[in-house]
């Protein structure tokens, strides 16, 4: 999406972090933006960090609820017109021992996390469509989802989905005029890790304890380490006018990613190609949007960064 100006933006768990510091991004972008929040103090505390309003729109919403998402695009929509850019980034998360999770932990998380996402999906897309304007969508996964380790189970699942959806939704709705992203941060400061603070009573049912909080000192060391949101706003903001498929924000993780696409590439079974079934079977075994993606990294790459990977 090269040109935001005067487009309409709607931002999902908008009132804080990364959500937060992507609205301000966007009006700064000249685009109408609708920051939707569960948490209606958090609200309005965002929306006296903004000193230009007509532009702006609070709405309280729960992501998990569907009809929620169609009382609520239908307020966007009265007050602004046609939606052209969503960004589903409200998550959640709970960590420790898979064991000791409970039914409700996981149903939490995936009903906000991927649910959520979902019915966004269904409740915007169809719109997108139809008004023909264009559309990008970006879903909010994280590097969990693509390297996932212990401790954190129930976030990497949904993560892990909605990376793969972003992946299959790309390929089929690019040609129809939507662009569809994923973003994976890395450690990047936010209150996602105080997100119980929003659990609703019906999945109160927890096998896990809060954890302690960590020596201020230990706190603060971590925390200089940290990205802030409003760089990772910027990376989105450039990926959103790149039509990036995938919007990372730490280099850190390039050995990571390497490994795991190489223990994935050996666990291939060492027998010969069968040439007739790659043919019949092609647009299953690659997806266009890959190299796509990577032929418009290269392209977008200046000699001088070329010049520093070499």
């Amino acid at each position: 999406m090269k040109q935001l100006a005067g487009k309409t933006a709607l931002v999902t768990g908008g009132a804080s972090g990364i959500g937060l510091a992507i609205s301000r991004a966007l009006v700064d972008a000249g685009m109408n933006v609708v920051i939707a929040d569960i948490q209606r103090d958090a609200l309005d505390s965002a929306l006296d960090q903004f000193n230009e309003r007509a532009s702006l729109m609070t709405l309280e919403l729960d992501v998990a609820n569907a009809a929620a998402w169609q009382q609520a695009v239908e307020k966007i929509e009265a007050r602004f017109g046609n939606i052209h850019l969503l960004i589903n980034n409200a998550g959640v998360v709970v960590s420790g021992a898979v064991a000791e999770a409970t039914l409700d932990d996981w149903n939490w998380v995936i009903d906000v996390n991927l649910r959520g996402v979902v019915n966004g999906i269904v409740t915007v897309l169809p719109r997108m469509l139809s008004h023909g304007e264009g559309g990008h969508i970006v879903n909010t996964a994280s590097t969990s989802g693509l390297l996932p380790h212990a401790g954190a189970v129930i976030y990497t699942t949904t993560k892990s989905a909605i990376i793969g959806m972003s992946e299959a939704m790309r390929s089929e709705l690019e040609a129809q005029g939507v662009i569809v992203s994923v973003l994976c941060p890395g450690p990047v400061v936010s209150q996602i890790s105080q997100s119980g603070r929003n659990r609703q009573a019906h999945y109160a049912e927890s096998g896990y304890t809060a954890p302690k909080p960590a020596p201020i000192a230990q706190e603060q060391h971590v925390a200089d380490y940290l990205m802030r949101a409003e760089d990772v706003a910027a990376i989105v903001l450039e990926g959103i006018e790149r039509d990036d498929l995938y919007i990372m924000t730490h280099p850190e993780f390039a050995e990571g990613l390497a490994q795991r696409a190489a223990a994935q590439a050996s666990a291939l079974p060492r027998r010969p190609h069968n040439e007739v079934l790659k043919a019949t079977m092609a647009r299953v075994m690659t997806n266009p949007a890959f190299t796509d993606e990577i032929n418009r990294r290269q392209q977008a790459r200046s000699p001088e960064q070329e010049k520093e990977e070499r």
